[in-house]
């Protein structure tokens, strides 16, 4: 009868594996040998991975220097538009006495300045403001006075001088009782319009002086100042010509203008 091995039996051995054993030694160098190879590839990779990402963002700091300068740059100007406002003051009980007193010093105001060269464009009359104290539920009329009338008159002209002029002559108008009402600063402002037509020149001297700056540093640290890389023009600021510590920009006929640029420049 034909016999039959079993196969699943550990102790059954098939002649036709003897001669290629798997675990022979030649192929286990080979295997050993592949494996360290993979080993170092792996480590150069991880290695040259983490080099060129840090090399390049060396280069890019590296590259990228710069310096940033301020630019300063004044200019002394004087004020083209002055604004003159008069407010003056009639009380009384009867209103309509008190209206026609007001009317009579409107009048006298506006020959006075017509005397002193001002024209009739450059003078307007505000409206007329009317308070009666006795509708004031809350407040007290100690003084016994029932209306208090206020006018005003501005007079706005480019005569910056004149006006200053005939600022000084207005005690003549006290004189003839008119009553002005006593406000904090100077009735007048003295105001500077053209700023549009300096900037340009202002801004090319501000540039100038901060290229300086920047060509000093970078001589200092053995560069070479190279293009614009960023720049802002700065804030426009009118400022009084004497700067005391009460002084105010308006109150004053000269003044100075300045500005302060800040830029940035690549080095090379």
């Amino acid at each position: 009868m034909l016999k039959i091995e079993n196969l699943n039996d550990k102790n059954v051995r098939d002649p036709r594996f003897e001669k290629l054993p798997f675990h022979s030694k030649p192929f286990h160098k080979k295997a050993k040998h592949f494996a360290c190879s993979c080993s170092i590839l792996l480590a150069v990779s991880v290695v040259l991975a983490g080099f060129f990402p840090g090399y390049f963002y060396y280069k890019a700091k590296t590259d990228l220097n710069t310096v940033v300068v301020k630019g300063l740059s004044e200019m002394d100007v004087k004020a083209d538009l002055a604004v003159w406002e008069m407010k003056y003051v009639v009380t009384g009980n009867d209103v309509t006495e008190a209206e026609r007193k007001i009317t009579e010093q409107t009048k006298i105001i506006k020959d006075f300045l017509h005397q002193n060269g001002f024209k009739d464009s450059e003078i307007t009359t505000g409206r007329l403001e009317t308070n009666d104290l006795n509708a004031n539920p809350y407040g007290s009329n100690e003084r016994n006075i029932r209306f208090i009338l206020n006018q005003t008159v501005v007079v706005k002209s480019e005569n910056v001088d004149l006006v200053a002029d005939v600022l000084n002559k207005s005690g003549d108008l006290v004189k003839k009782g008119i009553i002005f009402t006593s406000e904090y600063g100077s009735p007048v402002s003295y105001l500077f319009t053209k700023l549009n037509d300096i900037k340009p020149e202002m801004l090319e001297k501000a540039t100038k002086n901060a290229i300086a700056a920047a060509e000093q540093f970078a001589q200092s640290s053995n560069s070479r100042v190279g293009r614009i890389k960023y720049a802002n023009q700065g804030m426009f600021t009118i400022l009084p010509r004497e700067q005391t510590p009460s002084a105010s920009e308006t109150s004053q006929i000269n003044k100075t203008v300045r500005v302060v640029s800040t830029i940035e420049y690549w080095l090379k």
